[in-house]
């Protein structure tokens, strides 16, 4: 049996009418870029998540920066961010002049350790911006009042959970605005590189807006200096199309990961992700954790097996070539570093077949138990 770590060509064969009658359209009318297919996506997936505003971007990361830099975030700023996570947050923190303030991240949900966040705080701190890691919501109520002692701002990476949910409101929907990543193996996934921002703040909306743009609402007039992070036709027309499958497929992502973990129970060298109190997790990925010595040594026995598998993420931030200036190192993320070695995502899509998900268990258990 073949187990791919995703299948999305499973995925376009049950949407290829639909796609393709939306690509013609395009190709027949001639407009790529920032048309009636991105404007139709903004309204629809505003309404999905119950933000008041969304703008389209050119993809996830263009998106983090272009939400910091937006709100005002810029040289002599501190944005608090966790160490674990992709580096897509941190740069869009640098990318704006600020610097990145990490924090350990929980032992148990691999978010942002709450309790250590106030301690990163200092009078240079303009923000808070956590991070829903694999598709579990963070705990935002705590978050949120947090920032609201100190003054602070907070942004949402909810670049990996789409339609995720705490307490039943959207995450993307708790801070000041939310980055959103469609890359093609997201939950809701584009051909191609796509990105968006939720915010109920009308100011910062048009702002973003216009620097989405070059600054400009009217052609050739430069109201501020913007860049370009507009979004093509042809993503946001698959975007639309996928749109009203997320809820049937993060429903059964969750499936899935309930087998996995009925199926891994009983083994007590596998630690099954937890769902968080409150939360809906989207299992955007199914992560286990296992020894580090066994880790790197079960991920070859998969492979042999014709079973794919990943490491989200094995070098925390803070140890990553690109922040060695910040002056970190081994030992000040003590459970970021354990899980680093520990991490190994199994495959998770909804396009799965129970009888996979069962075929990669059995595996595991082979694995250990012969």
């Amino acid at each position: 049996m073949n187990v791919p770590f995703l299948d999305l060509k499973s995925q376009y064969l049950r949407l290829k009418p639909e796609i393709d009658a939306v690509f013609a359209d395009i190709f027949e009318h001639s407009a790529f870029i920032c048309g009636k297919y991105v404007n139709l996506f903004e309204k629809e997936f505003a309404v999905a998540l119950g933000a008041k505003r969304f703008v389209a971007t050119s993809s996830g990361t263009d998106a983090v920066h272009l939400m910091l830099w937006a709100a005002g975030i810029g040289p002599g700023d501190e944005v608090v961010v966790p160490v674990n996570t992709f580096i897509a947050t941190a740069e869009g923190v640098s990318l704006c002049g600020a610097t990145p303030v990490f924090v350990d991240n929980d032992p148990v949900s691999f978010n942002i350790d709450i309790g250590r966040v106030e301690e990163k705080i200092t009078p240079r701190t303009r923000a808070v911006f956590p991070v829903h890691l694999y598709g579990q919501p963070m705990n935002m109520d705590e978050i949120d009042d947090i920032a609201s002692r100190h003054g602070l701002m907070v942004f949402e990476d909810a670049c990996q959970a789409q339609s995720a949910r705490f307490r039943g409101k959207a995450v993307g929907t708790f801070g000041t605005a939310a980055a959103f990543s469609f890359f093609p193996g997201k939950n809701l996934g584009a051909y191609g590189e796509a990105g968006g921002i939720s915010t109920n703040d009308e100011g910062l909306y048009q702002k973003m807006l216009r620097m989405r743009g070059h600054g400009s609402v009217e052609r050739y007039v430069h109201d501020i200096v913007g860049h370009n992070y507009r979004m093509e036709e042809i993503q946001a027309a698959v975007l639309l199309v996928k749109l009203k499958y997320l809820d049937g497929w993060n429903a059964r992502r969750r499936e899935i990961a309930d087998l996995y973990r009925s199926l891994l129970a009983d083994l007590k060298e596998v630690i099954c992700p937890v769902e968080s109190a409150d939360a809906y997790h989207i299992y955007h990925l199914f992560v286990i954790q296992v020894s580090a010595e066994k880790r790197d040594k079960l991920k070859g026995f998969l492979q042999e097996r014709n079973i794919a598998t990943g490491l989200h993420y094995p070098i925390p931030m803070h140890l990553q070539k690109a922040y060695a200036h910040l002056g970190y190192k081994k030992g000040d993320f003590p459970v970021a570093e354990k899980q680093a070695n520990e991490i190994l995502s199994l495959p998770m899509c909804p396009e799965m077949k129970d009888e996979q998900v069962e075929y990669v268990s059995a595996n595991i258990r082979r694995y250990f138990h012969g």
